[in-house]
């Protein structure tokens, strides 16, 4: 039997599919001209405006930074989600700011937020909404739940049972709900926000691979470090009384965020990029030490985010390092670690790191 010790030295990659991938390849500049094609020919000045864009995203960012200390990442990829018109997972540990984060993300924008606690006994109707008799017409009127909102934050999706989170299939990936043979369609934006802690079992529910896949990005959430918990508690100190959501305005309109995101499905994204995404996911679907590889929806998931990454930093054209920055957050929930490999330690980011750095990246 292996030792569970050396898993740390270890290369997770299969040997037949490691390339001789250099450094230097990894470090080349995006924008360097030896890593495009002999034929390609980019004019590196934008032919899309993503000025206001690019505006709207810092003042979201300075308002949320007015609450939230650190946590950079997590508050990219919540953005990137929104103009990839995605929903998240926001996994960590209690009192790492997951709700506080997603509330005050809902805050900076002009548009209807609802939260929803789940919990063991929550029904489908609860979140969904039922039909009522009506006894002045006597006819059934359909009395939405509180999933019909532009955001909704799924406070510790985890806790409600499998009817109650099958229930937000069809929701999510098609924003509509069919009820009585009715359809009701969501009003545009409809983003899902959803928390779970991965420490606590105790009353909870696993939620199944075909819901995880629903979800665009699965977010990590770490302890700060020792300066961000005393600018924590510095804060804390000098709020005196009033709320922390007080702090935050909206700044953008449901239209701004329906323009960005259709400014993000028109940022561009070369072919043999397309082959790169493709070349990564065909990746896990044949590595021995992965039990479950990533679907079609996988790749078209890392095609959205990194268009959202690349207008986040003023780019419209994709790098393949805005392809490398979405694979881990986009697959780490999509994927499963092998029995074998589960038992010693072996974790779904680490495989997924070793396929990126065994994919050749396109020149």
């Amino acid at each position: 039997m292996e030792d569970i010790n050396d898993n740390k030295n270890e290369d997770l990659t299969p040997k037949h599919e490691h390339s001789e991938t250099s450094s230097e390849n990894s470090n080349t500049s995006p924008i360097d001209d030896q890593s495009l094609p002999a034929e390609t020919d980019i004019s590196f000045k934008n032919r899309i405006d993503l000025s206001e864009l690019q505006e709207g995203i810092a003042l979201i960012k300075n308002e949320i930074g007015k609450v939230i200390v650190g946590q950079k990442g997590m508050i990219d990829m919540l953005i990137a989600s929104i103009l990839a018109n995605g929903h998240s997972l926001i996994e960590g540990v209690p009192g790492v700011a997951k709700t506080i984060s997603a509330k005050l993300l809902a805050k900076s924008l002009a548009i209807d937020f609802s939260r929803i606690q789940f919990t063991p006994d929550l029904m489908p109707s609860d979140i969904l909404g039922t039909s009522v008799f009506n006894m002045k017409n006597s006819e059934f009127e359909f009395k939405k739940g509180p999933i019909f909102s532009n955001m909704i934050l799924i406070d510790e999706i985890n806790r409600a049972p499998a009817k109650t989170q099958a229930a937000l299939f069809e929701v999510m990936e098609e924003r509509q709900i069919t009820i009585d043979g009715n359809t009701f369609k969501m009003e545009l934006p409809f983003i899902v926000l959803a928390t779970q802690n991965p420490v606590e079992q105790e009353g909870t529910y696993r939620l199944p691979e075909a819901q995880l896949d629903r979800f665009l990005f699965k977010i990590d959430i770490d302890y700060p470090n020792a300066d961000e918990e005393v600018e924590i508690l510095n804060r804390e100190q000098n709020l005196k009384g009033t709320l922390k959501t007080d702090q935050v305005k909206a700044h953008l309109s449901r239209a701004q965020i329906s323009t960005f995101q259709g400014l993000v499905e028109q940022i561009i994204i070369e072919s043999h990029l397309i082959k790169y995404i493709a070349d990564i996911i065909v990746n896990t679907r044949s590595n021995p030490f992965l039990y479950l590889g990533a679907s079609p929806r996988a790749s078209i998931a890392i095609l959205k985010a990194s268009k959202a990454f690349a207008a986040m930093d003023g780019r419209d054209f994709v790098t393949p390092e805005d392809i490398k920055r979405a694979a881990i957050p986009v697959l780490q929930h999509r994927v499963i670690v092998t029995p074998e490999r589960e038992m010693e330690g072996v974790t779904t980011k680490q495989i997924i790191k070793q396929i990126i750095e065994a994919v050749e990246i396109p020149r």
